[in-house]
């Protein structure tokens, strides 16, 4: 590939104000021989155009890595007292925030070869020029095939919903789908939670169980747990870890405009039968008496949830760990042990001015032992009274959206509508394929 693209550097010049009040759902494909809409009906001749490699690939940048972040937050109050600094997951950078950069989410990439999972690509140099070579290596690197052919299930309800059955996951479009791994942020969002000073640490109730104290009732009576300040599961629901997937997904809609592609993020193949499709795992809890009153259904389907991709994604739970307190431990030490987010003396080297990166980390307050045993008792109650980790989440969560690139049929557009694309989608076939 050249070192140099036109229709790579029209991107990379495009504004990000144009893109913000330009993008829009543009949906017709082409490869659409027919769209039945009454006296606006449109036949047409052309052929379905998958996308080439390089336009893959700055999609899959705009949901992947981009170098290094800065750990610039206090970690003493103005009084001196400590408070945690240490809530991140990941340092790396990616093109989208997540809360405490979990970066939980998982994209998988659909075209006319098959599907495959992305996995993330940390930048070998985060000051390497991006260029379409580096980029289409990035892309390569990246893919695992899972399947190799699209997946393909009828084209009605409940598989897809209304008209999306006549124009997504076609020959020649490209689908990315997210889903988000939420029990390693759901276990360090509790211990950020807990992290909070004597007399203003949340007592936790399972709002799926009689609102029962979610860690027993010592943390309460020990003075640990603020019984006056009550938080339900239900409430803390995702711990917000989805968030992600949904930024990364705006992306790749500004993306498509300053590239000049057609698509639209909308309802993808329903997740309950399109993950199984692409090989998770699923479990499903023993159903108990009482059982009908936590959950409100004699129903196991409920509580039937994904647990991983193995040997790709690995939730942690059981059975790819002994116990949830297993699982904390591993939290927690994953985040200070050497080459974690916390261990890596090399990483604070890059970021900080001089010496500051080895005195930031023989300063920065790791979480308190009390903390990690409450959670520990916490993960370990959702897991025994509800056979499941979270209970009040699915521990894979699909948003149930998904987005399709495709290039645009500019003759349908030109033939019903006004202004139905930009200068970008005018130019594109000339500046990227020719």
């Amino acid at each position: 590939m050249p070192g140099t693209h036109v229709g790579f550097e029209e991107m990379s010049k495009y504004p990000f104000f144009e893109a913000l009040f330009k993008r829009r759902s543009r949906r017709i494909s082409l490869g659409l021989q027919s769209i039945p809409a009454g006296s606006n009906s449109f036949t047409s001749n052309a052929l379905p155009q998958p996308l080439s490699a390089l336009e893959e690939a700055v999609l899959i940048s705009a949901v992947g890595m981009t170098g290094i972040t800065l750990p610039d937050r206090p970690f003493q109050s103005p009084t001196g007292q400590n408070i945690l600094g240490t809530p991140n997951i990941n340092f790396p950078g990616r093109a989208a925030g997540s809360t405490d950069n979990a970066q939980g989410t998982h994209f998988f990439l659909i075209n006319d070869t098959g599907a495959y999972l992305l996995q993330r690509v940390e930048p070998k140099d985060p000051n390497e020029p991006v260029t379409p070579d580096v980029l289409v290596a990035r892309a390569e690197q990246s893919k695992v095939k899972i399947l190799d052919k699209r997946p393909d299930f009828p084209r009605e309800f409940p598989y897809y919903l209304d008209s999306n059955r006549f124009l997504s996951n076609l020959p020649g479009t490209t689908i990315l789908f997210p889903v988000v791994d939420m029990t390693r942020q759901y276990i360090n969002a509790l211990m950020y939670l807990l992290t909070e000073p004597d007399g203003h640490r949340p007592l936790i109730l399972d709002d799926r169980n009689f609102y029962w104290p979610a860690a027993g009732f010592k943390w309460m009576r020990n003075g640990f747990m603020n019984k006056k300040i009550k938080i339900s599961l239900g409430y803390l629901y995702t711990m917000r870890t989805q968030i992600e997937a949904e930024l990364l997904l705006q992306n790749l809609m500004l993306m498509l405009q300053a590239m000049g592609l057609g698509g639209w993020i909308h309802s993808s193949i329903s997740p309950t039968y399109l993950l199984p499709a692409l090989g998770f795992k699923y479990e499903t809890p023993v159903y108990r008496g009482l059982d009908v009153f936590r959950w409100g259904t004699f129903s196991t389907l409920p509580r039937t949830q994904p647990i991983g991709l193995p040997p790709y994604i690995k939730c942690m739970c059981p059975p790819y760990y002994e116990s949830m307190a297993d699982a904390v431990q591993t939290v927690v030490n994953d985040k200070y042990k050497a080459g974690g987010p916390y261990g890596e003396a090399a990483y604070f080297q890059q970021v900080f001015q001089g010496d500051r990166g080895a005195r930031y980390l023989s300063e920065v307050p790791h979480y308190d032992q009390q903390v990690i045993d409450c959670v520990k008792d916490i993960c370990t109650y959702i897991y025994e009274r509800h056979q499941r980790f979270p209970a009040h989440c699915d521990a894979i969560y699909a948003p149930g959206v998904w987005l399709q690139a495709h290039h645009l049929d500019l003759q349908y557009y030109d033939t019903l509508f006004k202004t139905g694309y930009t200068e970008t989608q005018q130019q594109h076939q000339q500046r990227w394929h020719v």
